[in-house]
């Protein structure tokens, strides 16, 4: 099947490959939202389920290293989340200004609708690819991701 040609606006021509990724990742998001809100869901607040699901009892610190969202986006997501009755957020015994987030049993319940979410979703996104595109894809979508989190980093350490 030949790829499809979209209209790239002329001040994007130097940068094919990010218009590219621009273009993907707002499909995915896209698709990825209608998905989440048929589950009371909004975006970003799976991936906080899933690390959760992955191992309870986590600090917001935890949970923001490991999603890679900034801290307002967690704790508005976190504070959603505990109003749904998904989590509990608790002082830790150790030290009562750390909060430690916990799965409620309805927060654990979504262990099995989020992993067939993402199964479909998966399924819709690489429907037209081969194997072999979608194992290269992945390979490639990684190390682009480390280009661009490793040329950030002395930019940052440097400000």
């Amino acid at each position: 099947m030949p790829a499809p040609t979209p209209h790239i606006p002329t001040t994007a021509s130097g940068g094919q490959v990010s218009y590219a990724i621009f273009h993907l990742a707002r499909a995915h998001r896209a698709r990825a939202a209608a998905m989440l809100r048929e589950m009371d869901l909004h975006p970003g607040q799976e991936l906080l389920l899933m690390h959760l699901l992955d191992r309870d009892g986590q600090t917001q610190s935890e949970l923001l290293d490991s999603v890679g969202l900034d801290h307002s986006t967690v704790s508005k997501s976190l504070r959603r989340m505990q109003d749904a009755g998904l989590l509990i957020r608790e002082p830790a015994e150790h030290d009562r200004r750390v909060m430690v987030v916990h799965l409620t049993d309805k927060g654990r319940a979504m262990r099995e609708p989020l992993a067939a979410m993402w199964q479909s979703l998966e399924e819709s996104s690489a429907r037209n690819l081969s194997a072999q595109q979608a194992e290269s894809f992945v390979r490639t979508a990684y190390a682009i991701a480390d280009a661009i989190s490793s040329r950030a980093l002395p930019q940052e350490e440097s400000t």
